[in-house]
Formats: C-alpha cells, sequence, structure tokens
C-alpha cells in the first residue's frame, strides 16, 4: 500500500483502456503513455493489464505502507527515495515508511508509477482505468487526493518465497523508446524540442484550401493551455475549408484531429468523447500516440504525412521493441533463480 502526500496533483489510476465500448458512448480512458505503462508493468512481471499511476503535474508524492517494488517510466522526473536519486525505467525496492519524491520533468509531460502486481482498483467494463467524465473506474472514479491509501496487488507484506521472489524484481530496467525507436522523419522547419507525430490524411483532408493542407503540414503547432487528457487544442494559422462543412455526429477515437470552426485543430485523446461532428483533417498513427502524450503544453507538435502501410510497420516496430523488452527482463529473471 501507499498513502498519496500530495493534493491537486491530477494523478489518476490508468491501464491500457476501456476498449470494446465506444458503441455504448463509454470513451476508452487508459493511459496516455500506454508504451511507459506496459514497460513498466514488464519490468515488475506485472500482468499486461495491470493498472498503475499516472502523474501530469509535479512534485508527486507518496509514502510507502509495506515493502513494495515500484517502476517509474515516462518523463524522466528525478525521482527521489528519501535522499537516494530513482534511476527512470528502473526497478527499485522501496522500504516501509520510505517517501518518494516524483520531482519537475526536464522534457516530457507525463510520468508513470507501476507498483508490484499492478494497482489493486475493481474492474468497471472490463477496466481498472479512471474515466474522469463520467466518475467511475480507478480510485472511486476520481483523481487521487492527499490522505488517499492505495492499494497494491504486490507480493510485499508476504512471506518466504514470495517475499524473496519481490526483491528478486529490483536493480535492473529497459532502454527507453525515444532511444531505441527510429524516430518519425522530421520535417526541415522542425526546431529542438519539437515533437513530430506521423498522420494519415482522414475522411476530410480534400475539403481544405491548399493552402491550409501546406500549413498543416509545415507549421509547428503549439499546445495550448486548454490541452489536457480529452484532448489537445493547438493554436497555428487557421485552417479553410473550401467551402462550409457540416456534419452529422461519427465516431471517433483518438488520435483523430479534428477542426472546429475556428480553424484551429483539436486532436482527441484518452478521455475524448467517443463522437463528434466536427470535421476531420488527420489522424495520429496509433504506434505515436506515446510520443504525443509526452508533448508539454507551450511545446510544438509538427505532423509528418505517412501512408498505411507505413504506419502499421510502425506499429510491428513498437510492438518488436516490447518484446525485446520482455525478453531480455525474462533473461535477468531467469539468472536470479
Amino acid at each position: 500500500m501507499i498513502e498519496v502526500l500530495s493534493s491537486a496533483a491530477l494523478a489518476t489510476v490508468q491501464d491500457h483502456g476501456r476498449e470494446g465500448y465506444l458503441r455504448y458512448g463509454v470513451g476508452t480512458a487508459g493511459a496516455m503513455d500506454r508504451l511507459a505503462l506496459a514497460v513498466g508493468n514488464l519490468l515488475l512481471g506485472n500482468p499486461d493489464d495491470a493498472a498503475g499511476i499516472e502523474i501530469p503535474m509535479f512534485p508527486f508524492r507518496i509514502r510507502f505502507l509495506e515493502d513494495l517494488d515500484f517502476a517509474l517510466t515516462g518523463a524522466d522526473c528525478a525521482a527521489r527515495l528519501g535522499d537516494k536519486p530513482v534511476l527512470p525505467w528502473w526497478t527499485t525496492r522501496a522500504k516501509k515508511g520510505d517517501v518518494l519524491t516524483v520531482g519537475v520533468p526536464a522534457n516530457g509531460m507525463r510520468c508513470y508509477l507501476s507498483l508490484a502486481g499492478g494497482v489493486d482498483v475493481p474492474v468497471v467494463l472490463g477496466s481498472r482505468s479512471t474515466q474522469l467524465r463520467g466518475q467511475f473506474g480507478g480510485f472511486e472514479g476520481r483523481q487521487l487526493q492527499k490522505g488517499d491509501v492505495v492499494k497494491a496487488a504486490g507480493l510485499a507484506g508476504r512471506h518466504g518465497h514470495d517475499a524473496a521472489e519481490q526483491g528478486q524484481g529490483a536493480g535492473f530496467g529497459a532502454v527507453p523508446p525515444e532511444h531505441a525507436l527510429p524516430a518519425p522523419q522530421c520535417t526541415p522547419s522542425a526546431q529542438p524540442g519539437d515533437t513530430v507525430v506521423r498522420v494519415l490524411p482522414a475522411a476530410e483532408y480534400d475539403c481544405y484550401r491548399a493552402e491550409s493542407i501546406d500549413a498543416f503540414w509545415r507549421e509547428g503547432w503549439k499546445v495550448t493551455p486548454q490541452s489536457d487528457r480529452y484532448g489537445y487544442r493547438l493554436a497555428g494559422p487557421a485552417l479553410e475549408p473550401v467551402r462550409p462543412i457540416e456534419k452529422r455526429s461519427h465516431g471517433i477515437v483518438p488520435g483523430v484531429i479534428q477542426v472546429p470552426h475556428s480553424g484551429q485543430p483539436i486532436i482527441q485523446l484518452r478521455d475524448a468523447q467517443p463522437s463528434g461532428g466536427y470535421p476531420k483533417i488527420g489522424t495520429v498513427i496509433e504506434a505515436d500516440l506515446w510520443r504525443l502524450a509526452q508533448a508539454r503544453i507551450g511545446t510544438r507538435i509538427r505532423f509528418v504525412q505517412t501512408t498505411y502501410r507505413e504506419a502499421v510497420a510502425a506499429l510491428e516496430e513498437l510492438d518488436a521493441y516490447l518484446l525485446r523488452v520482455r525478453n531480455l527482463i525474462g533473461l535477468v529473471r531467469s539468472s536470479r533463480h
């Protein structure tokens, strides 16, 4: 178990999301950076669908109420366990009473705290993820607050072989995906700190003026302070259609880039509603959503046009990375027995 010592940190319990319920008007929720959470679970030997804690505001502090293995993935937040630094993308053993402080990241937007066995909250509609709009799932359907006690389904508190087994789960790590996966090809005008993601043209792409299409690919789009888990609201040159576009509401998924009447794009994300009527100019490919999740407020996003075949290949690269991580961790664990 852990006790939350921070207030107003907007931290929530998330797993890989609530699949299969869009038809009923229930959004996916789930970790914004699914890749970071997946690696955290692999490092600790957790089930693939185990939940962790997504932390988007810093600093964030917790106290361990029992001995417990944990891992921090996602943004590197210069974390400390007591007065000792904690390596990112690494497994660490906490003792009862230890205080973990997750600091402000030098880059990136979200950090993920994974606990041995996963965060122990009820499964609602097939997922442990917090659905903030509907106020269900996760920890009482809300963000974590100071004083909350969160249970972990780990081996801490047990005795004998199980306790020894958990102790062997710490002291190794994984190469972060930004160093292991090929980056999308940058546009010539991209600047250091820009987030580059690959995009497939969507249904209404050809309904926009040629100069707007050119600006969509050429410009850096600023992530505005109005951005959150529901979507990134971007600022840049207004995108103008050839003629007014009126559409009935239709299904949308995370990654879809919609253009409201203002001409300023909105990228729908994990807490987005499952339907909407704004025209769609593009879709960020699934393999790059983790990159998008780490884009900070005030930084710029650049879109690179891709093809369906390239999008599938990028997803295969991501899967191959996770397989390498899984196999290497398996070798480490087997060598300790």
